[in-house]
């Protein structure tokens, strides 16, 4: 029996269906109770809890081809918790359906236990996403609320 994946290859597997539009395999790399925290999400869930919620997001995503995302740029820290790393990245982003690109900085600090990702705070530019989508005016409505 092998040992389990550390949170450093856990992080490039996850890095690495995203970057391939493989939507429907991410759920497989979390845990049954895992959290996921949307740290600057302007808007909610802010919090996803569990692989079932997640799975449902990421369907969501693939369904729609909504967004394509490439990581690069990556540079993943480890800390002295070893079950956890701080991954710092740029994504690369398309939105298909109006051929716009957008570039944007992220930060993630990622949870590993077993093998499967337990927890993960994600420091991504929301406004960056929606203005590329062209959705920002519609969000800075929404945060005015």
């Amino acid at each position: 029996m092998s040992a389990p994946a550390t949170p450093r290859e856990i992080f490039g597997k996850l890095t690495g269906l995203i970057s391939a539009g493989k939507w429907s395999e991410l759920p497989e790399l979390y845990a049954e109770d895992a959290e996921v925290e949307i740290v600057f999400s302007p808007v909610p869930p802010r919090r996803l809890r569990g692989r079932a919620e997640l799975r449902k997001r990421f369907e969501a995503l693939g369904a729609s081809d909504a967004i394509r995302l490439r990581a690069e740029n990556i540079r993943v820290h480890e800390t002295g918790d070893p079950e956890v790393v701080i991954a710092e990245f740029d994504y690369e982003g398309l939105y298909p359906a109006t051929g716009r690109t957008f570039r944007t900085a992220n930060i993630q600090v990622l949870r590993v236990r077993n093998g499967l990702i337990v927890e993960t705070r994600d420091y991504h530019d929301h406004l960056a996403f929606a203005a590329a989508d062209g959705r920002a005016s519609q969000l800075l409505a929404a945060l005015d609320r």
